[in-house]
């Protein structure tokens, strides 16, 4: 239990930092640490990503960077693909090995990504400067003023929001590490955004795979539950005042090398 609650704790603070839910960090703890089955260490950490969400997207710190049109929008693809592979767990379609190699590939992948895409800032100087429907204006803490952004290839953006419902329901991970990247390296948001938009979209996203997780049995440990998710909440407090004294290079180091540990461990181990 104390464990569980460290973990939770800290995936709250990953989740609030990031936007990815935490559920890469919870799931690892769960399922190497304390010997739970792949699937119900998702399961358990598909809660916590719904914990993770709504702490987050209360705050009010949140509120100012998450673009409530483009999640919406977002929403509609992330939570297809979610159904779509809750489907295909219910029809007995992927196996527990499968769920694991989509986490470690998944992981590995953006990792790359990200650090590639390290010095990617995608912040328009000129707050006044036409965002079109999707876009959006924020206070960058980075330096201090009012920037604006615009949303790029928004076909690639709905694309990723799908993928990134499918490994959701999967992996247990929310679907933040393919958002989060996704908007921020690909489609021309910035990082705090992203995150922020992210933070809103994975409580939704999770609800299709903890329902058919549930049906399927692999919600049984519910007093983890209630541990991962008091840890969420808890971390997430802290999450979110770090998130506004870390440089954005920063928040990308952390979360390109923590992806791509993990993902090599599922993948090799």
């Amino acid at each position: 239990m104390l464990i569980t609650l460290m973990a939770g704790a800290a995936a709250g603070l990953l989740g609030s930092v990031l936007g990815i839910g935490g559920g890469v960090f919870l799931v690892p703890v769960l399922n190497k640490v304390l010997a739970l089955p792949f699937l119900a260490a998702a399961a358990v950490s598909l809660v916590s990503v719904i914990g993770t969400s709504t702490a987050v997207s209360i705050l009010p710190a949140t509120r100012p960077l998450l673009n409530l049109r483009l999640a919406i929008v977002l929403l509609l693809a992330s939570v297809i693909g979610a159904m779509t592979s809750a489907r295909a767990l219910a029809a007995g379609l992927i196996s527990t090995g499968a769920s694991e190699r989509v986490f470690g590939v998944t992981a590995v992948f953006i990792a790359i990504v990200m650090f590639q895409r390290l010095d990617r800032r995608n912040v328009i100087a000129d707050a006044t400067t036409p965002v079109g429907v999707l876009g959006g204006r924020f206070h960058d803490h980075d330096t201090g003023v009012v920037v604006s952004y615009r949303l790029r290839r928004v076909p690639l953006a709905v694309a990723s929001a799908g993928v990134a419902g499918v490994v959701s329901t999967l992996a247990g991970i929310g679907g933040g590490i393919l958002i989060v990247p996704a908007l921020n390296s690909w489609c021309g948001v910035p990082l705090r955004a992203a995150a922020a938009t992210s933070a809103f979209m994975i409580g939704v996203t999770a609800i299709p795979g903890v329902i058919e997780h549930y049906a399927l049995g692999h919600l049984t440990n519910l007093e983890l539950v209630a541990a991962s998710v008091l840890g969420v909440l808890a971390g997430s407090r802290g999450g979110t005042w770090l998130s506004g004294r870390v440089p954005v290079k920063w928040l990308k180091v952390i979360m390109a090398g923590l992806l791509g540990i993990v993902g090599v461990e599922y993948l090799v181990l």
